[in-house]
């Protein structure tokens, strides 16, 4: 595994793994800090039985733990994650497997958290099936993706100055087809994002009996917004989507 090719997921992502724990974690990242761990914690409440898919080096898995869950497993493709996350601590145990392929019994979790995940792979409905195995009936699924709608490849502020005076808008790239994108996100990182639109994950996530049952489309945090003036127009704009599904 190289790392070379963009759509090698496990290569990439052992590549990219101490870029990933210098920017996103421990209070480096504004939106993980001030939302996304936040919306986690509330929505992960009162399960006693936590597993984090794709879990990087453990922050959310680490939250749950915390927070009360008497069992927390965090699995990643990553051994640079997995082992940055044993490193860390914080009570959970971690394995490293595929999402496809989870060493975990039938029926043994009461929620199943996926952040920012599902969009980098490309087997969405091996890792659903994987998801609905291990979550007993009653348990809960909380995914949270890049907004399928509102960063859609080629989605961006776009500024009209046929118009007098000039305008801005939101530019929404194709949204219907599936696709994916190698998007360099910072200097030498070059990750893959697989669109799918939305309907694509209910009727997904419906198929193995998971039903969403709450919708979450959060405006970026203040902080966030106040880092740089061109961010101001994006309050109106969710970069993140949460959806939580009940297992029948």
């Amino acid at each position: 595994m190289s790392g070379e090719d963009p759509l090698d997921l496990a290569g990439v992502w052992e590549q990219h793994a101490g870029w990933w724990q210098a920017e996103f974690t421990e209070g480096a990242d504004v939106e993980y800090a001030e939302q996304i761990l936040p919306l986690a914690a509330r929505q992960l409440a009162g399960a006693a039985r936590v597993l984090d898919l794709g879990c990087g080096e453990g922050q959310i898995a680490r939250l749950a733990a915390a927070g009360g869950a008497r069992r927390v497993v965090g699995i990643d493709a990553s051994a640079a994650q997995i082992g940055e996350a044993h490193r860390r601590g914080g009570g959970p145990g971690y394995a490293r497997a595929l999402a496809t392929g989870l060493p975990l019994a039938a029926a043994s979790f009461d929620a199943a958290v996926s952040c920012l995940v599902l969009e980098h792979i490309d087997d969405l409905d091996g890792a659903l099936d994987e998801v609905s195995r291990v979550l007993r009936p009653g348990g809960r699924f909380v995914l949270m993706i890049n907004h399928p709608l509102f960063q859609t490849p080629g989605s961006g502020w776009i500024d009209d100055h046929v118009v007098d005076p000039p305008e801005q808008y939101w530019r929404v790239g194709p949204y219907l087809p599936e696709d994916v994108s190698v998007e360099e996100v910072d200097a030498g990182v070059r990750l893959p994002f697989f669109h799918r639109p939305l309907s694509r994950y209910v009727n997904a996530l419906a198929a193995r009996g998971m039903y969403v049952t709450r919708m979450i489309e959060p405006a970026p945090p203040a902080r966030f917004v106040a880092m740089a003036p061109q961010y101001a127009d994006a309050a109106t704009i969710p970069r993140l989507l949460v959806l939580r599904a009940e297992k029948r």
